[in-house]
């Protein structure tokens, strides 16, 4: 496996970019690479020469921390420190409706595999809030308990502080990683907390599902490592190291075989997964990393996999996967 560097974008956006996703291809068109900045912008992207798809969409009044593709293709989402979720209609840009979360509530967010649940990270309120897509309805609230052992939590709920999600590929499954280094895993069904997953001890930036096994859990951290998990069994099954500094971001490749890694260290990293190891660093940014993602397989025009990632440098850089 290998990450052939295809095409950079030089200031894509006016100030640092945190975060990318990949919209989905459907029927009349490919699919598109959307990233969100501190400029308080939003921006489409065609997914092989790195050229804008759309204007850039406005309509937040602080930087964009986050970004989600609904499955379909059809609808995105964007969040931002203004405290707003804006969720749109990818062809024309138009407001489908505004969530709204405390101050700084949003970190993170993704929706689950079938499209009918907005999972958005709840930050200092220490746990995840579930938005019905159809409605765009707050349906729930899954509150991350405290783990035995740990100190009790501050007023604005500590350590709890929620920073990533991840759905399982079977929609079962939520994953939730947080500022004190504990990932907490629900049912979502029946909006119960199963358990937590025990390794780290820094905030958990990212965590991301094996496509092929909702079993395996990988987790990005400030400790410096990435984590590999058995979410159903509870175990710790690899720690691997490499990076110098954070990891803010991990995604799996479609084919299961690999991860990739985003770092304050300015890397990419590519993983092997049979290896549980490192295989290939990448110097392409001059700052930190704040977002990698592989892009969905699907597609008339998508002839090779393909990665994007993001960083403080306003920069985007897409690499060919093989």
């Amino acid at each position: 496996m290998k990450l052939a560097g295809l095409k950079t974008a030089e200031n894509a956006h006016d100030d640092s970019i945190w975060a990318a996703a990949w919209i989905p291809a459907r029927e009349n068109r490919p699919a598109l690479l959307l990233t969100g900045s501190l400029d308080e912008t939003v921006r489409l992207w065609h997914t092989d020469e790195l050229s804008p798809a759309a204007p850039p969409s406005e309509g937040h009044a602080l930087g964009v921390v986050s970004v989600a593709a609904h499955p379909g293709g059809a609808v995105a989402a964007s969040a931002s420190l203004d405290s707003f979720i804006r969720v749109f209609d990818v062809e024309s840009n138009s407001s489908i409706a505004t969530l709204e979360a405390p101050p700084s509530e949003v970190w993170n967010m993704q929706f689950d595999p079938k499209g009918t649940i907005l999972a958005v990270a709840g930050g200092s309120s220490a746990s995840v809030k579930l938005w019905d897509t159809s409605t765009w309805q707050l349906i729930d609230s899954l509150v991350i308990p405290r783990q035995e052992g740990s100190r009790p939590p501050d007023r604005a709920g500590g350590g709890r502080f929620v920073l990533s999600v991840a759905w399982s590929p079977d929609g079962r499954r939520l994953a939730c990683g947080s500022m004190d280094g504990s990932i907490s895993v629900f049912d979502v069904h029946r909006a119960k907390f199963l358990h937590h997953l025990e390794g780290h001890f820094m905030p958990v930036r990212s965590l991301v599902y094996s496509p092929l096994d909702s079993r395996v859990l990988f987790s990005a951290c400030d400790d410096t490592h990435v984590h590999m998990f058995d979410a159903e069994g509870k175990s710790l099954v690899a720690s691997m190291s490499g990076h110098a500094s954070w990891v803010l971001s991990v995604d799996a490749s479609p084919d299961g075989t690999a991860i990739a890694t985003g770092s304050s260290d300015r890397t990419v990293r590519l993983w092997d997964l049979g290896m549980r190891a490192s295989v290939q660093t990448l110097t392409t940014h001059a700052d930190q990393v704040w977002s990698v993602a592989f892009r969905p397989p699907g597609g008339a025009v998508a002839r090779a996999g393909r990665l994007a990632s993001v960083s403080d440098d306003k920069s985007i850089a897409l690499y060919d996967y093989s």
